[in-house]
């Protein structure tokens, strides 16, 4: 059964279907840590069950991201059928593909997304985390039914890009890892097996000003937990507190131009091709803009499996 926990500067807590908080009695300080410890928080779960009127509300917390740093913060490319089609792919033939975030990115649910001077193309992609509970070797092959020996819990994540760094330089990690550029939380999921049996069923929102811009289920995911772990344990090895991203459904304000415009834009020289592409992206308004408030959101649709609700607004530096 699932437990839900959120961390403040004052420690670890569980909070109960009530929505109060429950001290979780632990030394840890870290994700690792409090993974570690799992009978701490079975306590305080068993305490919010039996006195779910007791403690602070949530509403009155100040949540911190409930995944510490540093930690290692790996995210698949282009995972979701819906999005491999806005972005001109084959989800058939589209191979699977990782790239790392910087963990200076991870920030907490409600805190504001710093957008750099220099960044005019900010983007949004909500996606599920998955949080490691146990070392994952180099080697490993994962099923599904050994899922959660490794996967301990769950989490929101929202993988902020800039896209007007990340496409005419060919590469992530400087665009998708600013401070600020990885809102996790509020809550980590913390799951069993028979939670994890239920990963298909969970639903993926985000909305801009109230606007539903994201809305899939992960069966629309093209590689799913257990095979994206096996792929990224060939070469990489994850400890437990560390993250897997595991992409985001369609509906990002960037999308493929379409095959005829990317056809007649190979033939233009790189610097000239990005022009005329970023030139065309300037009528585009989903592109998130200052002041706009974001929220992410992932749960099963029966709310048994509930991930919270993360709230974040656009400021400038």
């Amino acid at each position: 059964m699932s437990m839900q926990v959120v961390r403040t500067t004052e420690g670890w807590w569980v909070e109960g279907r009530a929505g109060r908080l429950h001290r979780v009695m632990t030394d840890a300080d870290t994700t690792a840590g409090l993974l570690a410890d799992r009978a701490a928080v079975q306590e305080a779960a068993e305490r919010a069950r039996t006195d779910p009127d007791a403690g602070s509300s949530t509403a009155e917390a100040e949540l911190l991201s409930p995944v510490t740093t540093p930690c290692r913060v790996v995210a698949q490319m282009v995972n979701y059928r819906s999005h491999a089609l806005d972005s001109g792919f084959d989800p058939d033939t589209v191979p699977p593909a990782f790239f790392r975030k910087a963990s200076g990115s991870l920030s907490g649910p409600y805190q504001d997304i710093v957008r750099p001077q220099h960044v005019r193309f900010l983007d949004y992609e909500v996606e599920l985390g998955l949080v490691m509970g146990a070392h994952l070797p180099v080697g490993t092959e994962v099923t599904d039914a050994a899922l959660s020996q490794y996967v301990a819990a769950l989490v929101v994540a929202n993988d902020v890009s800039a896209r007007d760094l990340q496409l005419p330089k060919t590469q992530f990690y400087e665009s998708k890892s600013y401070p600020t550029f990885t809102p996790l939380g509020p809550r980590l999921l913390l799951v069993d097996a028979g939670d994890l049996a239920r990963l298909p069923d969970l639903r993926l929102t985000l909305k801009v000003n109230g606007t539903t811009r994201q809305d899939r289920t992960t069966t629309d995911m093209i590689v799913r937990p257990a095979r994206a772990l096996s792929l990224l344990a060939r070469f990489q090895t994850l400890q437990p507190g560390d993250v897997l991203l595991t992409g985001t459904p369609g509906g990002t304000a960037l999308k493929s131009p379409g095959r005829l415009l990317t056809t007649l834009a190979a033939l233009l020289p790189p610097h000239k091709r990005w022009q005329k592409f970023f030139a065309r992206q300037q009528a585009n308004p989903d592109y998130l803009k200052d002041g706009d408030a974001v929220t992410a959101r992932i749960a099963t649709d029966d709310g048994v499996l509930d991930l919270g609700e993360q709230r974040t607004v656009v400021r400038a530096r």
